[in-house]
């Protein structure tokens, strides 16, 4: 316990060090908005939207929740959840929002705020305990700790699974019938105003508020007994780690990574030793077929041992047998999928679009050859032998409109002509 002490003033003194105004701000608010900043924060800590600063600013929160919580005994040992008011059970989640939060905090040594966690999730279940909120076999199952086997413990898991997703279950119903009740309500606003008085019929009487917090807290302390087991099981290896590194130093770390070569050097030797003697898969697809034709060494024309099989569907009678009948014939018909089945297969498409690549590159290669070969290259020059004739036609007709503007020769068009 002093060590978890120690976390915690270490902790509250960093809160108060870097909170500044904000935490001034919460010491005046009351338990309600304390409560309801502290669930803001709770709620974006476990989507992990929330940085190390805000989870240490929601675990003051919760402390002094708790601190309150305890100054008003809203909570006794000789109550039961029947004695509890629905406006206060919603702060019996104040230990468990705590413990989540406390798990979440980084630091070096990470022990201490495991057992930190721990010790406040185990006062939350020991509370509602108290008020008779846990089922009677959670219970038992946990009083036997160690000597429970394998086969209860899954018993155990399967049950609180169940629990947790009725709860949750609870909640959507609730959640859902809140919505139809507002839309109700909306609807009734606007098609008739509701006079003084009448607005407290359409109000809930607390039932089924009460029914909320009470589904909140049963998956909260499914969610809390899962946590500690697993918090319970970190701290073990943790400990045992830091057993281990003290007593062997850096050989630990040096033993593990030796370990580790040799496991990896065992297993490629091993490997390499029955590599000689393994045989080599058959080629059962037709990609190492076309590997093959286009290195060169197969050709298209070589046959090709793999051969799809269609898939065949209908009763057994008639799946490997001829239809011998009308009525076999279309009792085959009605057993078909509902899609298209492909007229080829996988590998006589490939072999297809070989040859149909095959033919492409055929034709392409004699147009290169015909482009290449005389009477090409005579069309060529014929063809350039005409554009410089062209060339020079356009020239001189060029150099006989300088020397002849147009109406230079009609004289008489002009004012002194």
């Amino acid at each position: 316990m002093t060590e978890v002490e120690e976390v915690g003033n270490r902790m509250e003194a960093h809160l108060r060090l870097h909170a500044g105004p904000a935490a001034e701000d919460n010491d005046d608010l009351p338990l309600p908005a304390l409560f309801d900043r502290a669930s803001h924060l709770h709620s974006l800590a476990s989507s992990s939207s929330l940085d190390q600063e805000g989870i240490r600013t929601g675990i003051d929160l919760l402390r002094r929740c708790d601190e309150m919580v305890s100054k008003l005994g809203l909570f006794s040992s000789n109550e039961t959840k029947e004695d509890v008011s629905t406006a206060n059970l919603k702060y019996l989640l104040v230990l468990y929002y705590l413990g989540e939060m406390t798990e979440q905090v980084e630091q070096e040594d990470r022990i201490p705020v495991l057992k930190a966690s721990q010790d406040h999730l185990k006062e939350f279940i020991s509370t509602c305990e108290a008020l008779e909120l846990i089922p009677e076999d959670e219970l038992q199952s946990s009083r036997q700790g160690q000597s429970e086997t394998a086969a209860n413990r899954r018993a155990q898991k399967v049950a609180r699974f169940k629990r947790q997703k009725a709860a949750e279950t609870k909640l959507q119903e609730i959640k859902e019938r809140k919505e139809r009740r507002g839309r109700s309500l909306r609807a009734a606003a606007l098609s008739a105003p509701i006079e003084a008085g009448e607005e407290d019929d359409f109000e809930d009487d607390g039932e089924e508020e009460r029914e909320a917090w009470l589904a909140t807290i049963s998956l909260a302390l499914c969610k809390a007994f899962d946590l500690v087991d697993m918090l319970k099981k970190e701290e073990e290896m943790l400990l045992a780690v830091k057993e281990r590194k003290e007593k062997d130093g850096n050989a630990f770390a040096r033993e593990m990574l030796d370990e580790r070569t040799q496991n990896a050097e065992a297993w490629h030797q091993n490997a390499a030793s029955h590599a000689p003697y393994s045989k080599p898969a058959k080629p059962i697809t037709c990609a190492t077929f076309a590997q093959d034709v286009i290195e060169g060494r197969a050709s298209v024309s070589q046959a090709h041992d793999h051969k799809h099989q269609p898939l065949i569907f209908g009763p057994a009678s008639l799946v490997g047998g001829g239809l011998t009948s009308e009525r076999e014939r279309m009792a085959a018909q009605v057993f078909q999928p509902s899609y298209r089945m492909p007229t080829m297969s996988i590998e006589e498409a490939g072999l297809t679009e070989m040859k149909i690549m095959e033919q492409w590159q055929e034709r392409t290669a004699k147009m290169i050859q015909e482009a290449s070969s005389s009477w090409h290259k005579d069309d060529t020059s014929r063809a350039e032998d005409d554009e410089d004739a062209e060339e020079e036609k356009a020239r001189a007709w060029d150099d006989w409109k300088d020397e002849n503007p147009r109406g230079a020769g009609n004289k008489k068009l002009t004012p002194c002509g």
